[in-house]
């Protein structure tokens, strides 16, 4: 069971979302890569089909980039509605392990930083479950210097790469698209943190939210 697991709108977007990835976006580069080998078979001659296919294919990429942006906006009601901390305090509510969650960011952040945040520690709880075999996790959020901080810590196996297949390839991708730096540090038998670094201009921290319970 991963954190974002549970019934309700949430789980129907992200299902969604990771439809529209693994899915419709993966056969738009099928098809595109399909055309490519069929142009390449043309005979010199054939030089207007051969524009043709570059037309077609400039318009699947265009597709695929404009679902990708849809899955992207695709996100939990409770974040659009309440913003990041109501929104990281249900998702670890849900989780399967225990987490002290320490969130010490108040207000509306930009919604691209929202949208990205939240992913960042979804991805490294489900991570911990799944992969690291965590007993408890540890969420820190802050804020300070312009950048919005993520902390996740887990007392897992460790191990953990980018190269893993863990999702946390295209949550770097995320992250880096705004401007943003996502790293992981997991040595075996050690557990795994995974941190990321969000700028949000200038710093609108407010009262803060410390939990300790096991939640």
């Amino acid at each position: 069971m991963s954190c974002s697991d549970g019934p309700g709108p949430d789980q129907t977007r992200r299902r969604i979302e990771q439809d529209l990835h693994d899915g419709t976006q993966q056969r738009l580069v099928s098809l595109a890569l399909q055309l490519r080998a069929a142009q390449a078979a043309l005979p010199p001659e054939a030089a207007e089909a051969a524009r043709s296919v570059d037309d077609v294919v400039a318009g699947l990429v265009g597709a695929q980039e404009e679902l990708r942006e849809i899955a992207h906006g695709l996100h939990p009601a409770i974040l659009a509605r309440g913003g990041l901390r109501p929104a990281l305090k249900a998702l670890a509510r849900r989780c399967a392990v225990p987490v002290l969650l320490d969130v010490r960011a108040d207000g509306r952040l930009p919604e691209p930083v929202e949208i990205a945040a939240y992913y960042a520690v979804s991805e490294a709880l489900t991570n911990s479950i799944k992969h690291a075999h965590a007993s408890v996790v540890h969420v820190e959020v802050n804020i300070g210097e312009g950048l919005l901080r993520i902390r996740v810590r887990d007392d897992g196996r460790g191990g953990a790469d980018f190269a893993g297949g863990s999702g946390l390839v295209g949550l770097k991708d995320r992250v880096e698209a705004l401007g943003g730096q996502l790293g992981v540090q997991s040595v075996p038998g050690a557990g795994t943190t995974v941190w990321a670094e969000l700028p949000i201009g200038p710093a609108r921290a407010g009262p803060h939210l410390t939990d300790h319970r096991l939640i």
